[in-house]
């Protein structure tokens, strides 16, 4: 029997596939417990529909990643972050990137999750440094960051 697979079924196939499986199985336990349907002509065109949308929302999501990149790259967004700092220009504690988020949103009003911006370790020198943002799956985009000494 053909279904379509409405959600995850482990070592059996994910959701939005279509597969054969036996009739019982089918009839017993995936239509039973809402983990498919029965691949009808209707039902077949309705996972085209889902499919299509979702490939456009994809889409979408990827245009307004590449549109943000390009404003987060452009040569006038410097963000600039002032910390206190000894002689030798290293920093009295550090900047993570939860404080580099909130500058970007204060100064240019562009918001960015702190979880997407990938800093493997705080910055503890005073400096331009660049820092990079993942905005989806092949868009990365890089953040420059200026920590000035507090007067």
């Amino acid at each position: 029997m053909k279904v379509i697979f409405t959600e995850d079924v482990r070592g059996k196939g994910k959701r939005g596939e279509v597969k054969d499986v036996p009739d019982g199985y089918a009839q017993n336990f995936l239509i039973k417990r809402g983990k498919a349907k029965i691949a009808t002509a209707q039902a077949m065109s309705e996972l085209k529909g889902k499919q299509n949308a979702e490939a456009k929302q994809k889409a979408e999501e990827l245009a307004e990643a590449k549109a943000f990149k390009a404003r987060l790259e452009d040569s006038k967004t410097v963000v600039e972050i002032q910390s206190k700092a000894g002689e030798d220009s290293r920093l009295f504690g550090s900047v993570p990137s939860k404080q580099v988020a909130q500058a970007l949103d204060k100064q240019y009003g562009m918001k960015v999750d702190k979880r997407k911006i990938e800093l493997p370790e705080p910055i503890r020198t005073l400096g331009y440094t660049n820092v990079p943002v993942k905005l989806f799956p092949g868009v990365e985009a890089k953040i420059r960051v200026h920590i000035t000494a507090q007067k």
